[in-house]
């Protein structure tokens, strides 16, 4: 007889990224179910109940209730990963084993890690690890800091198309009206541009400042980008970027960025 396949939950507002998930997991476990996605934690929970799924993907930010509230209430009747845009939640409960976590835009080789854990804690016949501490600290800890600072992925609308970006494949930000323009290379390859409709204000509080610094009012760069930089008799500069014809705008009260350079 052969036994049932196991069978899986994916919980997350982002039905993009639901839809991502759910590709990446038939290409690494062609034998996991995906039997029931949830947009909100209540509504995780809801389909949980009915449909008694073996693991749960819960995103952790997700409006009304967390994942990780939700995972509470599903406690050990499931395998639970988290799934989240900032690896600050990467806290060493989930590195000693007992949880699991992916960070978007999720890997391919990460998700083959989880896979394998996942498969291992199946087979075992009584739970791992008890959660229930490591859970209320993470409830804890969301509370206290419901909204952290280091984006790892912006979604981004390219033509007729939505695309999931890596901030480390961004190369510049630029305010463009009402939007902000986002340019972007995946794997150092074509150079793509898109809008976002988020502020660029809002943006530069969310970057890892070692990485991204703003040179204009209207323009934030990835560091690592950046050929060369030129200087004018005005106080001015222009940065010149690997791999693209743009040339940004550096004001004068940004110029002390690029004194050593």
């Amino acid at each position: 007889m052969t036994s049932p396949r196991p069978t899986a939950l994916i919980a997350d507002d982002e039905p993009l990224l639901r839809k991502a998930l759910t590709r990446l997991l038939a290409q690494a476990w062609p034998e996991l179910n995906v039997i029931a996605q949830a947009r909100n934690g209540r509504e995780a929970l809801e389909q949980f109940e009915a449909q008694r799924p073996d693991i749960c993907f819960l995103d952790v930010h997700m409006p009304g209730l967390s994942g990780v509230e939700a995972a509470r209430f599903i406690g050990r009747r499931a395998q639970l990963v988290f799934v989240t845009a900032y690896d600050t939640y990467a806290v060493q409960a989930f590195e000693h084993g007992a949880l699991d976590y992916l960070v978007k835009p999720v890997e391919a080789l990460r998700l083959a890690d989880t896979v394998t854990r996942l498969k291992d804690r199946l087979h075992a016949t009584s739970p791992q690890f008890d959660t229930d501490a490591v859970l209320d600290q993470l409830v804890a800890r969301l509370r206290k800091d419901p909204t952290p600072a280091s984006l790892r992925w912006l979604r981004v609308s390219a033509g007729s198309s939505l695309r999931l970006v890596a901030i480390d494949e961004i190369d510049y930000l630029r305010s463009d009206e009402k939007y902000t323009l986002v340019a972007w290379r995946a794997d150092g390859g074509k150079a793509s541009e898109g809008l976002i409709r988020t502020p660029l204000k809002e943006l530069v509080a969310q970057l890892d400042p070692a990485h991204f610094a703003q040179v204009h009012r209207s323009v934030v760069v990835n560091l690592r980008a950046i050929n060369h930089v030129t200087r004018d008799s005005s106080e001015t500069a222009d940065i010149h970027l690997k791999g693209r014809s743009e040339v940004l705008p550096v004001s004068r009260s940004y110029l002390h960025l690029f004194r050593q350079m």
